[in-house]
C-alpha cells in the first residue's frame, strides 16, 4: 500500500468525523500519530486541491468543496452554481416559488442547488429522488442520447404504474418522452401536494442538468402555469453555456 495515500485519507475521515468543527494541524498530527511535517505537507496538498479548506478564522482545517461534489456527484458543475448564484442575486423576486437544480446520478435525480422562497407556505423536496418520479428526472432522462436511454431503461427498468402512470410500457415511455422534448419541458402536476416545472440546462448541445421551479398544488393553476413555464425556459437558456 502507498502510504502517503493512506495518511492523507485518515486526515480527511479524520477531519469529516465533526464536519463543523474545525481541526487544527497540530492536533490531527498528533491523533494520528503523524511527522508533523509530513502532515502539514500533505494538509497542504489536500487544501490545493479543494478537499480540505482553511476554516474562516484561519484556525483549523474543514472539509472542502470539492470533496463534497465529489461525494453528491455535482463535481464540474460549480461554475453553473455560481452562475445561478449570480442569477438569484440579480433578479430575487423573479422567483416566488422554490427552485433548483438537479442532474442525473444512476436512477436518481440529484440537486446540486436548492434556492427557497420566501413564500409561508412551501413546498419540499428530497435532495435525491427516483429520476422517474421528478420532473427534473424525466426531462433528463428524455434528453439522454439515444444510446444512453437505451442502457438506461436496460439498467434500471420502466416505470411502475404509481411512479409514472403513462410510461409503463416502452412505448408508452417512448411517447411521455417524446412529449417532453417537443414541449421543451417536464410538468408533474398529478401531485396532491406538489407541482414541478422542469427544463433543460444546456453545454453546447448536450443537456448537463435541469432548473426546476416547484411549490405547493393549491397554488397552482392554468393562470400560472403559462408564467411559471416561460420564467423557467427563460432561466435555463440564461444558465446554459
Amino acid at each position: 500500500m502507498i502510504q502517503v495515500i493512506n495518511r492523507s485519507i485518515d486526515i480527511l475521515e479524520y477531519v469529516a468525523q465533526e464536519v463543523n468543527k474545525p481541526k487544527l494541524m497540530g492536533n490531527i498530527a498528533q491523533d494520528l500519530n503523524l511527522n508533523t511535517s509530513t502532515c502539514a505537507n500533505i494538509i497542504k496538498t489536500l487544501v490545493s486541491r479543494g478537499l480540505l479548506k482553511r476554516a474562516e478564522d484561519e484556525k483549523g482545517y474543514l472539509i472542502g468543496s470539492r470533496l463534497l461534489e465529489i461525494s453528491n456527484g455535482s463535481l464540474g458543475f460549480s461554475d453553473l452554481i455560481e452562475r445561478t448564484n449570480h442569477l438569484f442575486v440579480d433578479k430575487p423576486k423573479a422567483f416566488d416559488e422554490n427552485c433548483l437544480i438537479a442532474i442525473l446520478k444512476d436512477d436518481k435525480r440529484q440537486v446540486i442547488f436548492n434556492k427557497p422562497s420566501s413564500q409561508l407556505i412551501q413546498a419540499t423536496t428530497p435532495t435525491e429522488k427516483t429520476a422517474y418520479d421528478s420532473s427534473t428526472g424525466r426531462l433528463l432522462i428524455a434528453f439522454l442520447e439515444e444510446k444512453d436511454l437505451l442502457l438506461y431503461i436496460k439498467k434500471y427498468g420502466l416505470p411502475n404504474k404509481n411512479t409514472w402512470p403513462k410510461a409503463t410500457s416502452r412505448i408508452g415511455l417512448f411517447e411521455e418522452i417524446k412529449r417532453i422534448k417537443n414541449q421543451g419541458y417536464a410538468l408533474i402536476e398529478d401531485s396532491v401536494q406538489v407541482v414541478g416545472v422542469a427544463t433543460p440546462i444546456y453545454k453546447g448541445k448536450k443537456v448537463i442538468a435541469s432548473f426546476s421551479i416547484y411549490l405547493p398544488s393549491f397554488r397552482f393553476n392554468n393562470s400560472v402555469r403559462e408564467d411559471i413555464v416561460k420564467l423557467a425556459l427563460e432561466t435555463s437558456e440564461k444558465l446554459a453555456e
